[in-house]
């Protein structure tokens, strides 16, 4: 029967990430698209002689791998916080400035004061840079509403973003992020009322793929994370949680105990917690933009990540206070540098451990039968992608084998 394709990519080099480890490299390669997804991928000589084509296209000895996956952004909000920036380096800490007004509570009110239009389009350019550095499912979560209805408004213009933006975004309900002016002094109260109008809201609109929640000193006791994940569970939202950032507040035991999808920052996790972790299938989000950002000294227990087996992911946090990074190659850099991790391991948690942070098994990997969402690149070799800094080396970008960023 002779092979049909859409489109088949030809003179090209691949990064499958179908290897347990390494870059599932093949040269001289070629892959065929059809409906959407991946029909053939493997060597240019085992292509079927009778194969058709409507479309192909040379991609000129280029790299391709999976396209990019941003499992953990802030990335709709409004205003900005250079201002914080500043203070830190005149030697305010982060929970000075939390304690102040400032922080999540200063975008909190921009946010809240932005219409739907305003926010969209303050959002829209970050979301672009990120597809212009390969990325084709992003994450966005909400958090800057710390009230149902801009919470709601958040996650609405997330996902209308996606679809004027031409990427996938998957939605995270983030109510539990910090604790509202209204309701100082009333952090149980505020959890109330997260459980029992905001999630069910969100899960009504079908407005999330997830929930998330900030358990730190400065964020919700492990207890109110707790209320939030049985809520969430109520409504049958998978979560996510931000984990041990700042502290060892036991998050990556408790992400664990309610198979959360990933477990993210971690750098205070317990061993014993990750083990948990690693027997839940969660995936560690790493997130080294905010590790940056802070002039973070404490490390992510990357030895005991990998000496337990738990999935690691690379992310930008896209955020106005601590990261607002948009570039996921830069990300990969920075983790190599700051973290020691090799840059066959980012580019996996950017690519298959991202997708598995989001639940996500359709994408990933070049593979037969994945969504034919891929990246192109003018490298020689996987490993520039972490090698190199700041460099624009994304060539297009195909998110369901459509090109959204096409080869020049």
């Amino acid at each position: 029967m002779t092979a049909t394709f859409d489109t088949l990519l030809t003179n090209l080099r691949l990064a499958t990430m179908r290897d347990a480890s390494g870059y599932g490299a093949i040269d001289d390669a070629a892959l065929g698209i059809r409906g959407g997804t991946i029909a053939f991928v493997g060597a240019a000589r085992d292509v079927p002689r009778d194969a058709h084509a409507v479309h192909v296209i040379d991609a000129q000895r280029r790299f391709a791998t999976p396209g990019l996956i941003d499992c953990h952004t802030h990335a709709v909000y409004a205003g900005n916080r250079a201002r914080e920036f500043e203070q830190r380096l005149e030697g305010a800490t982060y929970s000075e400035i939390a304690a102040a007004g400032g922080g999540i509570r200063s975008t909190v009110a921009a946010t809240r004061a932005a219409s739907d239009a305003d926010l969209a389009a303050s959002s829209a350019p970050r979301l672009t840079a990120m597809i212009d550095n390969g990325v084709t499912t992003v994450e966005i979560k909400s958090g800057y509403g710390l009230d149902t209805a801009t919470e709601l408004k958040q996650l609405r213009v997330a996902r209308a973003l996606g679809e004027s933006l031409d990427v996938d975004v998957r939605t995270t309900l983030l109510a539990a992020h910090a604790l509202p002016l209204e309701y100082t002094d009333r952090a149980d109260a505020y959890i109330d009322y997260v459980c029992a109008e905001t999630i069910p809201a969100a899960a009504r609109e079908r407005l999330a793929d997830a929930v998330d929640a900030f358990c730190e000193t400065i964020g919700f006791t492990p207890r109110q994370t707790r209320r939030v994940f049985e809520a969430a569970r109520a409504h049958d939202l998978p979560v996510k949680l931000h984990a041990d950032q700042l502290s060892d507040t036991d998050g990556a035991r408790i992400a664990a105990d309610f198979g959360a999808l990933s477990a993210d920052h971690l750098e205070y996790a317990n061993e014993p917690g990750l083990i948990e972790m690693a027997k839940r299938g969660t995936v560690a989000v790493l997130l080294p933009g905010a590790f940056y950002a802070l002039r973070e000294t404490r490390l992510p227990p990357i030895s005991e990540l990998r000496k337990h087996g738990v999935p690691i992911a690379i992310s930008t946090d896209c955020n106005p206070g601590t990261s607002p990074a948009t570039s996921l190659p830069l990300m990969m850099s920075m983790a190599c540098t700051l973290f020691r991790l090799t840059p066959s391991e980012t580019l996996a948690g950017v690519t298959k451990h991202a997708a598995r942070a989001l639940g996500l098994a359709d994408r990933g990997m070049l593979a037969v039968g994945q969504r034919a969402d891929i990246a192109l690149w003018n490298i020689d070799e996987p490993a520039e992608l972490s090698y190199l800094i700041g460099a624009q080396a994304c060539a297009a970008v195909m998110r369901g084998g459509r090109f959204v960023r096409s080869l020049g």
